[in-house]
């Protein structure tokens, strides 16, 4: 999608570029192609990224940026965002673009002196913006990837290819180091689940269907299943664990970002709820069944060639709510073979 903006950003004069990132795992993974856009219309730039954690190692990993900033929880007040703000101002940026949607980006990149403010017009903000573009309704209705790609191309920055290859950027050794501190003596195949969700319990598949499904895929595989998720999804994936017959690893909680990602771009096999998780299996590459009930796949889908969505169609889905307020039936219809089913259609293409 193409959106009209009279008031491109000035191709000379912006050496140093701060962008505002996002604040969740999928929306960073989404994100990335907006980066390399502004990248490449800016070559010689310092590129700056400015984002809470744990999202910076998303950025640090797969981003074309010279500088991480971490927006850290001590930031996250009204008196620790001025104070952001006055450290952002010592850097002295020509310009901000602002890929998270809030009216606080915006208010840092005034108080911190940027000149040259540009980023959607939501949260009406679009008075502190000098290069304000207008979020229209048709934009809202396409997938993330392009919705992000569509702000920064209106501002002129260059036409990139949308799709991701991130397994490119991690180093095979550092996985091998970090698979073999949890697995020591595995040589087996690994497959990973992620059973939790962050958003709330709605976009959450059954814990004994991820067992089952778990179960029968490892033994086609002769794999061990690893567990993925943050502390909060602990829970979910120990009920996992303890239906599995088949003695999966929980890691939920246990590793950084940082080393989830490089234990997923080692899966032979990705199994996941709609989150952020799942956007890293994607954009690796791995095959990802990607479980989708109270959200819309058409503008949160995977990225990646290598998935494959499962759904069933529900009168009352998408309905984007945390938790189900009837009968959870877009995900109690999706069956233990529904799941075994779509890996091995995608095994075998790959």
């Amino acid at each position: 999608m193409i959106l009209e903006n009279k008031v491109k950003l000035p191709k000379t004069g912006l050496d140093k570029i701060l962008l505002r990132g996002t604040n969740w795992i999928g929306d960073a993974i989404m994100t990335l192609p907006a980066v390399a856009s502004v990248r490449a219309a800016y070559p010689k730039a310092h590129l700056a990224i400015l984002a809470k954690p744990p999202v910076t190692d998303i950025y640090k990993l797969f981003s074309a940026a010279n500088e991480i900033i971490p927006y850290e929880q001590k930031f996250d007040n009204p008196p620790g965002v001025l104070r952001l703000a006055y450290e952002l101002r010592r850097k002295k940026f020509d310009a901000a673009i602002l890929l998270q949607n809030a009216i606080e980006a915006a208010i840092i990149a005034v108080v911190a002196g940027i000149d040259v403010r540009a980023g959607y017009n939501s949260d009406g903000r679009g008075l502190l913006l000098t290069h304000a573009i207008h979020r229209t309704r048709a934009i809202l209705k396409i997938h993330q990837i392009d919705y992000y790609l569509a702000m920064v191309k209106a501002l002129g920055c260059a036409d990139v290819d949308r799709t991701m290859h991130l397994e490119t950027y991690l180093s095979s050794a550092t996985a091998r180091e970090i698979l073999q501190q949890h697995l020591p003596e595995s040589g087996k195949t690994i497959m990973g689940i992620a059973p939790g969700a962050t958003y709330g319990p709605a976009k959450k598949w059954l814990p004994e269907r991820f067992a089952q499904a778990g179960d029968s895929l490892s033994r086609d595989l002769d794999a061990q299943v690893i567990l993925f998720g943050g502390k909060s999804d602990w829970e979910t994936a120990e009920q996992v664990r303890q239906q599995s017959r088949n003695g999966m690893l929980n890691l939920a909680g246990k590793t950084t970002l940082h080393e989830a990602i490089h234990l997923i771009s080692q899966c032979r096999l990705f199994i996941s709820n709609d989150s952020g998780l799942m956007h890293v299996a994607g954009a690796l590459n791995i095959p990802t069944v990607a479980i989708f009930g109270s959200t819309n796949p058409v503008t949160t889908s995977p990225p990646g060639e290598k998935t494959l969505l499962v759904r069933k169609p529900a009168s009352c889905s998408p309905c984007l709510k945390k938790t189900c307020p009837t009968d959870f039936r877009c995900m109690t219809m999706i069956t233990v073979d529904d799941v075994v089913a779509a890996a091995h259609t995608l095994l075998k293409k790959s």
